[in-house]
């Protein structure tokens, strides 16, 4: 190997940006080990220029959890008398927890119960309660695009009290109703019967009943992960399901935050915001891992096709600047210079007008 240019090696300083659809290549060359040389000048090893496309993927730890985490307040004052155990799954018109011995129970709606709901009443949370109604059995005849508590209304409101034992009166509590988008699986309870349910004390947590993945990103490399984009997730046990990115969080937190909240304190200022990355699952019923058990996601990343790759190791930082690789031919080793694009998977793009597919270039033998 000629002595104007030196292997990379493993430890290749790497800085990747954006440029203009390319990226930019930053490294120190480092000295030449003994295994780096041959008798006759040729590399230890080679290896072979390849073309297809390349990805510049990578693989972050995760935790399996649910869907859509929310607190739940109590709407009314008293006794918590009866919670749903933690890990219960509630589904329409199932009970989430009592106060003086009253059901608070589970209807599906986007918006929450703010107001009781009666004759003449008006608005979203009005078609929300006519569609559970129907749903359950109680409503029929009732159009639920109407807006109106009607006395239709009220008279499946009465069929659904009466299914449940309670008064007859048609209107329908606060606190007898607690709206969320579907069923609900209770995480973890915050309060205990015998509690009293006050203002900013919630009574349980709740999420959606399907499997989810989250994640975090440093900020600034949370672009390397695009909602809608396909991500693998190995389980524990070593198990691989697909998924796709449902979202990407647009709040950001200190790294190492305090459990009070406050900032750190000594390295405060190294600080790195964190990004939350949520993954839908392509067949969440099939998960079956415990709840919070770490994964790793495998990120697509940027792909791309038909390019002329090297493994990252045969760089060569040329002693004229630049960068190339040592192409073996014919029983002798020549340098030629290239312009390195995206790495990844262990592999770095490159063109070059003297490369071609299937040539041969020198690797250290580490």
């Amino acid at each position: 190997m000629s002595r104007r240019g030196r292997w990379l090696l493993g430890s290749l300083a790497v800085v990747l940006a954006a440029s203009g659809g390319g990226y930019a290549v930053m490294a120190q060359p480092q000295q030449q080990s003994r295994n780096e040389q041959r008798g006759d000048g040729l590399p230890p090893a080679t290896a072979p220029v390849q073309r297809g496309d390349l990805s510049s993927g990578l693989q972050v730890e995760g935790t399996l959890g649910y869907a859509q985490e929310r607190k739940v307040n109590a709407a009314g004052p008293g006794i918590l008398t009866w919670l749903a155990g933690e890990g219960t799954a509630v589904e329409r018109d199932g009970r989430l927890y009592e106060v003086n011995g009253k059901a608070v129970r589970l209807m599906y709606g986007s918006t929450p119960m703010y107001r009781p709901l009666k004759a003449g009443d008006k608005g979203e949370d009005v078609k929300q309660l006519k569609r559970n109604l129907q749903a359950l059995g109680h409503g029929t005849g009732l159009d639920p695009e109407d807006a109106t508590f009607t006395a239709g209304t009220a008279t499946a409101v009465k069929r659904w009290q009466k299914a449940h034992k309670m008064p007859e009166t048609g209107e329908v509590a606060k606190e007898d109703i607690a709206f969320a988008s579907g069923p609900q699986r209770v995480r973890k309870n915050d309060s205990a019967v015998g509690d009293e349910p006050g203002p900013g004390k919630p009574v349980m947590t709740l999420t959606g009943t399907e499997r989810v993945v989250r994640f975090q990103m440093d900020a600034a490399k949370a672009g390397a992960a695009k909602t809608g984009e396909p991500v693998t997730v190995r389980l524990p046990g070593g198990t691989t399901v697909t998924g796709k990115i449902e979202s990407v969080g647009g709040t950001a937190a200190p790294d190492g935050k305090n459990e009070g909240g406050g900032p750190g304190g000594g390295s405060g200022g190294d600080k790195k915001a964190k990004v939350e990355v949520v993954v839908a699952l392509d067949k969440p019923s099939e998960v079956n891992a415990p709840d919070q058990s770490p994964v790793s996601v495998g990120l697509t990343g940027e792909i791309r096709k038909g390019v002329l790759s090297v493994p990252v190791n045969s760089l060569l930082a040329l002693a004229g600047g630049g960068f190339g690789v040592q192409v073996v031919e014919d029983g002798r080793a020549r340098e030629v210079k290239v312009e390195p694009g995206m790495f990844g998977n262990g592999r770095v793009e490159v063109t070059g007008d003297a490369l071609k597919e299937g040539m041969q270039v020198g690797i250290p033998k580490l």
